[in-house]
């Protein structure tokens, strides 16, 4: 995903990342610029359904309260096995990026 800018397609179906090991999607908040990690066994959708697919259901809550706004839209960045904290930043892929 990071490689192309946006979400790879196809991308592996859910089912088959979670088998794999990926248990999180982090994603990238387009207004605050703040990566978040989403548990894929909690998306309440078909294990068959494409990764890809998962970037139009995305929001991020802060910037909607925070700035009042709808909800803005979020950017998949990478499919993850861990959650992001101290040990584990945040995915980069350029090196001009946060």
């Amino acid at each position: 995903m990071l490689a192309f800018q946006g979400p790879a397609q196809p991308s592996p179906a859910l089912g088959d990342a979670l088998n794999v090991g990926y248990r999180y999607l982090e994603v990238k908040c387009l207004g605050c610029d703040t990566h978040q990690t989403v548990a894929l066994d909690i998306v309440r959708r078909p294990k068959a359904t494409p990764v890809h697919e998962l970037e139009r259901y995305m929001r991020c809550r802060q910037c909607s309260e925070l700035q009042g706004r709808p909800f803005k839209r979020s950017h998949l960045v990478a499919l993850r096995m861990n959650k992001i904290s101290a040990s584990n930043p945040p995915t980069t892929w350029w090196p001009g990026e946060r």
